[in-house]
């Protein structure tokens, strides 16, 4: 499994309808809300056979309420 974290930005007002649309999928391994730019990181796990943009569009970017994302993959652990 490949582990990339994702942030959200929210559409004002809907930080909260999103993040229950996020755990509603069953996708994330964690959801944290944030300060900062964005409101919402999540930690993600996808499959080393998927292709990391297809899975987060198919899985996550259609939610209502998402104004931007930012996805950070990463390597080796320390």
């Amino acid at each position: 499994m490949r582990c990339v974290f994702v942030q959200f930005r929210c559409h004002p007002g809907k930080t909260y309808e999103v993040a229950d649309a996020i755990y509603d999928r069953e996708v994330v391994s964690e959801l944290y809300s944030t300060s900062g730019d964005y409101d919402l990181m999540a930690k993600v796990y996808i499959p080393e056979d998927q292709d990391v943009g297809h899975w987060l569009s198919d899985k996550l970017f259609d939610i209502p309420g998402i104004s931007r994302t930012l996805t950070t993959m990463t390597f080796k652990a320390f």
